[in-house]
């Protein structure tokens, strides 16, 4: 099974998506958006952008974990990961997002 983007809406009303893998494991988790059309608009971004690698930011925790963040051409974060144990775990991260954001379905929560 392929990947896929995880709508959920808050009590709040606002909006955010996860991207998970096939093994259903949360690659990536947006900011949260006061519209869903703004956060379908996000996934969109994310499709584009998780294919150009200079917009991956990888980045370190103050406790020395690796974790990296996913940015628009205008420079804006889309998405964080969580934290890894090691640098090649994140590196495997980003492959993930790469390989699964462009195809993933848009589901809702459940």
């Amino acid at each position: 099974m392929p990947g896929k983007f995880e709508i959920k809406t808050g009590k709040n009303g606002k909006t955010h998506f996860n991207l998970k893998a096939a093994n259903s494991k949360v690659i990536l988790t947006s900011e949260k958006y006061e519209t869903r059309r703004a956060c379908e608009n996000g996934i969109a971004s994310v499709r584009k952008n998780s294919q150009v690698d200079a917009r991956f930011d990888r980045k370190t925790a103050k406790d020395g974990s690796p974790y990296f963040v996913l940015k628009a051409a205008n420079g804006e974060i889309i998405g964080k990961s969580e934290m890894y144990r090691t640098k090649r775990s994140m590196e495997n991260g980003i492959a993930s997002v790469k390989k699964n954001a462009p195809d993933a379905a848009v589901v809702d929560a459940k």
